[in-house]
Parts: structure tokens; sequence; C-alpha cells
């Protein structure tokens, strides 16, 4: 089991990439292994999808060595979007 929690990631990645919305999801059926996160920050400004994951990883590099993290990186006006068409 690990010891990361989805609040746990959302509070680091908030931190670290001075996110204005991040939602962690556990899918792992509670160990703690698999994550789905969902970030939303200015520092996507500009930057492609790879350089995003990148910035991500890069906040999660510890944690990325016991976990796996699929994610979701947009800038707030990408995330306005997203949610304009849900």
């Amino acid at each position: 089991m690990s010891k990361y929690t989805s609040k746990y990631l959302e509070d680091k990645l908030t931190e670290r990439l001075e996110a204005k919305y991040v939602k962690a999801i556990d899918e792992s059926d509670g160990c703690g292994g698999k994550f789905s996160v969902t970030v939303v920050s200015d520092q996507f400004k500009g930057k492609t999808l790879l350089q995003k994951h990148r910035l991500v990883n890069t906040a999660l590099a510890e944690e990325l060595k016991e976990i796996h993290a699929s994610q979701k990186s947009y800038t707030p006006e990408e995330w306005e979007k997203v949610q304009q068409h849900q």
C-alpha cells in the first residue's frame, strides 16, 4: 500500500505548480498505487502537452518512484473551455 493519498498529491501539486485547481482520484481500489490527476495552472501557458506533463512529473518526481499517475493538464483558459463543454 502506498503512503500517498489523493489529498497529499493535490496539496503538493497546488503548492509546486501554483495550481488554480487540482483533482487527484485514486484509481487503485484503495492501495494508492495508481492515480488520475487533473491540474490547472498558469505555469502551463505557452507550453506543449509534453512540457506540461514534464512539469507535473518533476513536481511528483519522488512520488512517481512508487505510484503511477495519468494526468490532464490545462491552463485556466483551456480548463474554462473544457468546463463549458461538459
